[in-house]
């Protein structure tokens, strides 16, 4: 058997081959025989990038991924935005062309006071610069954009058009390369194979609530998102300290960031090693807070004050429109408004009871078992920011973004779930269907939803094994289908509408 192996070498070295090639080679194979068999073998999203799986054209594979995500983004981007040509008030797409218009016509110690009433400026200071850093690159495209006072309601198609590239460059610089880093990082860890790293990144990278939201709709969430998947990242990495950096920009950028703090915070300080990296981490977050808002101290400190009143809006109510979250959905049998009670402090009670006992249960295992500790990270931060979104104060549809995003990293670690991950991100896209009805963005929503379906597999999305848990899954699919065919064919009576109306008093 050796005389064997050394004529195979030496066979090999007769025709010219280096020695070091034939190494990498028996190195290649035995890294691909450990990597486990792809589940997506016979999914669409496999058959459309299986050309490009030898290691020389997954580079191509990427690019795909990428001008895929550009094309779903901008095709969405050619329908209707909230507020789309309803005055006065107009919607989202209005205020983030406002915030434009004020932050480059204002001074900044102005910008947490102006004219409350209409679209006032209520997310912290980084959506304020990354406004005015638009709005200036804007304003030297066509003044008239964002004209003070006389631009309101602007609804031109050249706007329209400079509104909605920001958003894919937005999310083009920060979240798709952080997908993409993550991607790699946990592949390597994990002995995920490039190609089903790939596609696990395109289904990410294709879901619908991201881009009905960012792109139709009209946000820019993908820029705090992608802060958080930075801060995994460097948590993946140990490096406590960039990750307090791109944490704290991400709760600088907009709010709904706190969703994954009290996770993160205890995480860090369980990972903490000594007195000094405690001082390093602390000093990080103090220092990166203290840039953020020194422009506001200095020109004005009261506004300081004014920002965390509009940050945190607690007269708004303890929930808004249609959200699918606890107090939302038991307002119809409990009305709320008329109990007795601190509803800001009932909902911190419900929050805390939902999200401490699995803390202490997850940093439990992470200290038993350090090898748990990057699958329990993202657990850890699906199971809070999901709690979060059932049990927090001032809860909007579009919070949903905040849990589904850790949820579907968990795909790098655990494809087999795909099942599961797949049907929680279908019931939240869905939890969006009233707010995108009254965007009109009806043909945009399904489409997406059938899209991204078929790219995985029905075969993997519905479950054929018979236990309660596929049954629960396969029953939900049904009622929702059946739920946009009623909506679809039969406008309610008035008088059921006037229940409704009543119930919600």
């Amino acid at each position: 058997m050796a005389k064997t192996k050394k004529k195979n070498v030496k066979d090999v070295k007769s025709v010219g081959v280096p020695t070091e090639v034939v190494s990498e080679s028996k190195h290649l194979h035995h890294h691909n025989h450990n990597q486990t068999k792809s589940i997506f073998k016979n999914s669409p999203v496999y058959e459309l990038l299986h050309y490009f799986e030898r290691a020389p054209d997954q580079w191509a594979a990427r690019y795909i991924l990428i001008l895929t995500a550009i094309i779903l983004r901008t095709a969405v981007g050619l329908g209707t935005y909230s507020g789309f040509k309803t005055p006065p008030m107009f919607g989202d797409f209005e205020a983030q062309r406002h915030w434009m218009e004020l932050t480059i016509n204002l001074p900044i110690s102005e910008w947490y006071y102006f004219d409350l009433q209409y679209w006032g400026l209520d997310y912290p200071p980084l959506t304020a610069y990354h406004s005015y850093f638009l709005g200036m690159i804007g304003s030297f495209i066509n003044s008239a954009w964002f004209a003070f006072n006389d631009s309101r309601g602007a609804e031109s198609n050249d706007l329209k058009f400079f509104m909605r590239v920001t958003s894919i460059i937005s999310e083009l610089i920060l979240y798709i390369p952080a997908i993409l880093l993550i991607a790699n990082l946990l592949g390597k860890k994990f002995n995920i194979g490039r190609m089903d790293q790939i596609i696990v990144s395109l289904i990410i990278l294709t879901q619908p609530h991201l881009i009905l939201i960012d792109h139709g709709h009209f946000q820019y969430n993908s820029v705090m998102l992608g802060f958080f998947v930075y801060s995994v990242i460097e948590l993946v990495n140990n490096n406590l300290i960039m990750a307090s950096f791109w944490f704290v920009s991400c709760i600088n950028f907009k709010q709904m960031g706190l969703y994954y703090s009290l996770f993160i915070f205890f995480y860090i300080l369980n990972q903490i090693r000594d007195i000094f990296q405690l001082i390093l981490v602390g000093a990080t977050v103090l220092i990166t807070q203290f840039i953020y808002v020194l422009p506001f101290a200095a020109t004005n400190p009261e506004s300081l004050k004014q920002i965390v009143i509009r940050v945190f809006p607690f007269n708004r109510g303890l929930f808004e429109d249609k959200v699918a979250n606890f107090w939302c959905t038991t307002n119809t049998l409990l009305k709320y408004r008329n109990l007795n009670l601190g509803l800001s402090q009932l909902s911190l009670i419900a929050t805390l009871l939902a999200t401490i006992p699995v803390n202490c249960y997850i940093f439990y295992k992470i200290k038993k078992n350090h090898k748990l500790k990057i699958p329990l990270l993202l657990y850890g931060f699906a199971s809070n920011a999901l709690s979060f979104y059932l049990f927090s104060f001032q809860v909007h549809e579009k919070s949903i973004l905040v849990p589904l995003v850790p949820i579907l990293l968990l795909l790098f670690i655990d494809k087999d779930n795909i099942t599961i991950i797949q049907w929680i991100n279908n019931i939240g896209t869905f939890s969006l269907y009233p707010l995108l009805k009254k965007d009109g963005l009806i043909m945009q929503y399904i489409v997406l939803q059938f899209l991204i379906n078929w790219l995985i597999g029905f075969d993997l999305i519905l479950p054929k094994k018979l236990n309660l848990n596929n049954l629960v899954i396969n029953s939900t699919y049904f009622l929702m289908i059946i739920y946009h065919f009623i909506d679809a064919l039969y406008s309610p009576p008035i008088r059921i509408l006037l229940f409704l109306v009543i119930l919600e008093l």
